[in-house]
């Protein structure tokens, strides 16, 4: 027999399942974060407390809100939708067939007059609507690597179906994004005299600076048969082509605005400017719009209702509610603490124990 609590071992000498040692168990040590024992603030909302805050936010939000509402409003912006009004009499209907004839006269004079008094800079947007730029097969192709390097001029692995041409050379900047480039154009005069527009430094500067490579320039772009949209200089880097790179920061709402240049003189009111517009885009095959967009700034950029509104809707809720708790606790006052008021001291009837 063997001896109680001695191990038994087997024939080849090895020990039986009864020497393994126990596995190391699982259970969590103990702690005073997995128990929920650190000290915390438990802060008591008395009325006071709670009067307090809603004040104090509506207070602080109800002159913010008015500001930036007023901001917002000082703001003048002129907005000139031309896609369905640049279509010659003989192509009505057919806008597509229009954007693709070649032989058609693709100039468009638009008149506008200025509202107010707009000071310089006066900053012009180009406004699609109803175009994705948001899908994302269409975000997913370009080469981020190629636009930042020449050593990247081969990467078009993600810019199918405009990677490369026909006999396989690699295209910059490949990819559906830069193939999309918008390529209307615009060009402003005042009493006949012709305003020039600055296309300096309206990319961002973190964009020229570290995403579009001064030894890159574009190469076998807008070569094969079907075009998309602008062309680039192959002798100017993609660094210096600002509007490549306003275009290549792709909108995350299927309506925005993208800048196209700057006007640096002020703007009578009343005063009539002559816009001629080279209206070569295509977005009648999508039903899409095309808006020219004149606007100034304020302190919280454009014209924009919507964040004064927010403001002082919640300001004037926070507000409301706390003069509805003051007449609240003015009329039927609760004193803090009674424990008559708990639910076990409450009889089914409704009435005090």
């Amino acid at each position: 027999m063997t001896p109680k609590g001695s191990n038994r071992r087997s024939s080849d000498g090895a020990s039986d399942s009864s020497s393994v040692p126990r596995r190391a168990s699982k259970k969590p040590r103990y702690s005073r974060f997995t128990q929920q024992e650190l000290p915390a603030c438990k802060p008591i909302l008395t009325p006071f407390w709670v009067i307090a805050t809603f004040s104090v936010i509506g207070v602080i939000f109800i002159p913010i809100g008015l500001a930036s509402l007023f901001a917002s409003q000082r703001v003048v912006e002129i907005v000139d939708r031309y896609d369905d009004n640049c279509i010659p009499k003989e192509f009505l209907g057919d806008g597509r067939g229009f954007i693709q004839n070649h032989e058609a006269n693709k100039t468009c004079t638009r008149s506008l007059t200025v509202p107010k008094h707009m000071k310089s800079p006066i900053y012009i947007y180009y406004q699609l609507d109803n175009f994705y730029q948001n899908h994302r097969r269409y975000v997913k192709s370009r080469s981020d690597n190629q636009l930042r390097s020449k050593a990247g001029e081969k990467d078009t692995g993600s810019c199918v179906p405009e990677g490369t041409t026909a006999d396989g050379s690699p295209i910059v900047p490949c990819g559906l994004i830069a193939w999309s480039l918008f390529n209307d154009t615009y060009k402003f005069s005042l009493n006949s005299k012709v305003l020039d527009v600055n296309k300096k430094n309206i990319a961002w500067k973190s964009d020229k600076d570290h995403k579009f490579g001064k030894d890159v320039y574009p190469k076998n772009f807008q070569r094969d048969g079907l075009i998309g949209g602008a062309k680039l200089n192959s002798s100017i880097p993609l660094s210096e082509q600002e509007d490549l790179i306003v275009w290549m920061r792709t909108a995350a709402l299927p309506t925005f605005r993208k800048l196209y240049g700057k006007i640096e003189v002020d703007l009578e009111a009343n005063s009539k400017l002559s816009v001629v517009i080279q209206n070569n885009y295509n977005t009648y095959t999508f039903n899409g719009k095309k808006k020219l967009v004149l606007s100034t700034t304020s302190w919280i950029g454009g014209k924009n209702d919507f964040l004064g509104i927010a403001y002082l809707t919640v300001g004037g809720l926070c507000f409301f509610l706390s003069i509805s708790f003051i007449i609240l606790y003015i009329v039927r006052p609760r004193p803090l603490g009674d424990p008559s008021y708990l639910s076990w001291n409450i009889n089914p009837a409704g009435h005090m124990n």
